[in-house]
């Protein structure tokens, strides 16, 4: 089953299979483990770094919304993704009823228990995905951070919720966290996006610098790209900066995650800006070496207390 694409597991598991008997938890647990590991590249918190206690239900919260994810883009035909969000939706109330048969939804319906987790942040993730079949392009930084708001921010708000240290400082601080990393993601994919008829950066930013429908068709790494890139990925690292605090304010074990999560971002900014922004050739990533690297100056940095910010008084 580890192996299986998607589509084999709609097959399987989508709105027109038969339904299953009964799925235990712990078969639910085990399909979520390896759905998590099969992407595991792209899911970097679902590590050894991660409290034991914590793994499966960071599991569970990931094959929400890896299953979301895939039923908005591998149709694709919008109508038909829509549908499908839809059905998602659907069954995600149906857990909140207690009437689980998915096996996402009955290892879900487990942490949403154990964690007091409402509805929001999982619905408020459908809204981006929905939002994603309709609008290709995002004219203003304001409209682009309100997807942010549906795309991102709810992923920090639940793991605020496993570290059980939900309060509107962190709320506020990991939603700063979660728009920078996904503004990152967004300098990091343009070719990808574009390949999905998609561009994220602000059309108000591509007409001050000067590049236009034309050039993305292009690919066209010109000194006008240079520019609009550089200021969008200052754009993210401003967020990614004003939101570290967060990681002094979360429980002991959850720092080191945390912490990884904010300089994973920096590092992919800065290898954007190692390859003076040509992300047009290549998609700029971190090897397993560097990746490494980050982890060890991370726990060094936290254990010297050398890493972060103490968070602002109160004025």
């Amino acid at each position: 089953m580890s192996n299986r694409p998607f589509v084999a597991d709609l097959e399987l598991y989508g709105p027109e299979a038969p339904r299953p008997n009964r799925i235990s938890l712990r078969k639910a647990r085990r399909y979520c483990r390896r759905l998590a590991k099969r992407h595991y590249e792209n899911f970097t918190v679902a590590s050894r770094l991660l409290p034991r206690a914590l793994r499966q239900h960071f599991y569970s919260i990931y094959a929400y919304c890896r299953w979301a994810d895939d039923l908005a883009d591998q149709s694709g035909d919008p109508q038909q993704a829509l549908a499908l969000l839809d059905w998602w939706e659907g069954l995600l109330r149906q857990c909140y009823r207690g009437q689980a048969d998915h096996p996402v939804f009955i290892a879900l319906a487990e942490t949403i228990e154990a964690f007091s987790i409402p509805a929001d942040p999982f619905v408020d993730l459908l809204a981006a995905f929905r939002q994603d079949q309709q609008v290709a392009r995002y004219e203003t930084v304001d409209q682009l951070l309100n997807y942010c708001r549906y795309s991102a921010n709810p992923v920090g708000r639940l793991v605020l919720h496993l570290g059980g240290c939900c309060d509107e400082p962190r709320w506020l601080l990991a939603d700063s966290v979660c728009t920078g990393l996904q503004l990152a993601n967004f300098c990091q994919d343009v070719a990808l996006d574009l390949a999905r008829g998609r561009v994220y950066l602000p059309q108000t930013h591509c007409r001050r610098y000067g590049y236009d429908e034309a050039a993305f068709a292009r690919h066209e790494c010109n000194e006008a790209f240079r520019h609009l890139l550089e200021a969008e990925v200052a754009e993210a690292e401003g967020w990614l900066h004003r939101g570290l605090p967060l990681v002094s304010m979360v429980p002991k074990e959850l720092r080191l995650p945390v912490a990884l999560f904010v300089h994973g971002g920096l590092a992919i900014l800065a290898a954007i800006r190692n390859v003076d922004y040509d992300v047009w050739s290549k998609r700029p990533v971190l090897s397993k070496w560097e990746k490494f690297r980050l982890a060890v100056r991370c726990w060094w940095g936290l254990r010297q207390g050398t890493l972060i910010p103490p968070p602002e008084e109160p004025s």
